[in-house]
This record gives structure tokens, sequence and C-alpha cells, in this order.
């Protein structure tokens, strides 16, 4: 259960609770009405409603009321632990892995896992940035709905920067620039999407650095965050990524793709975060 302090300044004498809240903590408003139904707000240790007036000199507590994850069996699974602080887990999460539990494939996930290392307390299972189950590297989770809500304004901006590695098959003239091209659902298709100037808008950007054996090692920024983006993207320039079964050339490999790096603002100290998750050791193109 986490739990946030603020004493009151000349700057917010006077002022109601529900401003504060909105101002200094930017909740929004359902997280207030959770606040408010779960009784998290105190002050000076009485709890209190959120038309209560503060004064200089008073102690504001908030409370955020906290639940397990229904429906997630705990499976006892090693993680891979790269960062982890009050309200975050970043996790080097292994190819072959989903992340969340699905229809047919309840455990064995990246959820099971988590909540299983957060067993012996009240857990929801909230992961901010997701992998596909082929993919590996970094996967960013909020311990708290608070530290979620604000990094998912993060990604809606934009503000939240992810970089991947991915071994694709062939090489290219032009070794870096951007990928603009639309992506929408296959007609009839439930997984696969497609290409079409009638999608929504894509963009990737890739910098090819290296060249080893008919393959190129390249560094793949997405700047929008489409279902199977990259994978369509580098299919799109001549260079799929190697072991894509769905969209390139599969020869019985995994995909080579790998989310190495996230940049993203601290959601309650506002600190700049890097987290890198180590390059799988199978992915140097010169012994493939």
């Amino acid at each position: 259960m986490r739990q946030f302090i603020l004493d009151i300044t000349d700057s917010l004498c006077g002022k109601e609770i529900k401003y504060i809240l909105k101002t200094n903590f930017c909740f929004s408003a359902a997280m207030i009405t959770r606040l408010k139904n779960g009784g998290g707000i105190f002050l000076n240790g009485e709890r209190v409603f959120v038309n209560k007036l503060v004064s200089v000199g008073d102690r504001l507590s908030i409370i955020l009321p906290e639940s397990s994850s229904q429906g997630i069996v705990p499976n006892n699974i090693p993680l891979d632990i790269l960062h982890e602080d009050e309200d975050l887990l970043a996790v080097n999460k292994p190819y072959n892995m989903p992340t969340h539990p699905s229809h047919g494939h309840f455990e064995g996930t990246l959820a099971n896992a988590v909540c299983y290392y957060y067993k012996d307390a009240p857990f929801t299972f909230r992961a901010v940035t997701r992998l596909d189950r082929e993919t590996s590297g970094v996967v960013l989770i909020a311990k708290n709905a608070y530290a979620c809500a604000r990094l998912s304004e993060q990604l809606r901006a934009k503000e939240l920067y992810k970089e991947y590695l991915a071994i694709c098959v062939g090489t290219v003239y032009e070794k870096s620039g951007r990928i603009s091209a639309p992506i929408r659902r296959e007609h009839n298709g439930i997984i696969k999407r497609c290409i079409s100037q009638d999608g929504k808008p894509a963009v990737s950007d890739y910098t090819i650095i290296d060249e080893a054996n008919g393959l190129s090692l390249a560094r793949l920024v997405p700047r929008t965050g489409r279902t199977h983006q990259l994978r369509l993207h580098m299919v799109h320039i001549g260079i799929p990524i190697l072991g894509d079964s769905l969209y390139g050339i599969a020869e019985n490999r995994r995909l080579f793709l790998h989310c190495r790096k996230l940049n993203f603002i601290h959601p309650i100290n506002s600190e700049k975060i890097e987290i890198i998750a180590p390059v799988p050791h199978d992915m140097d193109i010169r012994k493939i």
C-alpha cells in the first residue's frame, strides 16, 4: 500500500483537498473517486473528505488502496530484475514468454511470475509497456495505480522512449532513416496486421549498426505504438526480422527482436530513469 505525505505551506493555505489532489498530485477524477470510496485521505491523522480546507502546518496523507490481481495464478518463475523501487518494477522478459495470461494460456506468463514475486502483499499486475510473446527485453510494471496513470500519460504523449535491437535478413542501401507506413488489422484477421494507406499512422526510426553473414543488426525506435509495428516496418523496407514466422522468414529460429532500453521520467520523484536490458548472447550476427 503506497502512501504520500504533503506538508501544507502558505501557497496551499485555504485550498480544498480536492484541488491539491488535482494540482499537486495530478490525480485523475477516477483516482480521486477511488480515494474517496476507499477512505484513503487523512489530514493530521484524521480521515477527511475532499472538500476539507487545509491550513499552514497541516499534514496531508494519501493512502492508495490496493488489491490483488484477480484470476492470475502466482507461478514460481525466476525474474531477471533490472530496476525496482517503491513504485516501479522493470524486468528483462525472456523470449517465448507472454506478458499476460490469455485464453488457453493461464500460466507461465510474466504476470504469473510477478504476482508470485509479490505474493505476500496485495498486488495488481499493471504492465505499462508490453512485449509480444516472441520478443525479449525490458517490460516496465507499475506497482500502484497512480504510477501507472502517470506513466500511461507519458506513453500517450510519446515521452517514454523505447529502443529495440533486431537481427534482420538482408541489407539496405540507406543505413538509417524513418519509416512512415500506416498499419491496420488484416481483413477477417485477429492477430495479423498489414501496411495499408487506410490504416493508422505508424512511424519507426532505424539505424543499421552492423552487417555480417547477409544479416543486419538494426537499432529500432518506434515513434508510435501499433501492434507488430517494427516487424511490419522492417518487412516494408525489405529486411524482415530473422525468425519472424508471421511476416518474414522463420528459418526454425526464434524472433530476434529485443527491447534493449527504456527512458522515462519517474512518475513520483520526476527523476530521469534509464533502464537497459543486456543483449541476449544469441544476438551476435557474426556467430549466426
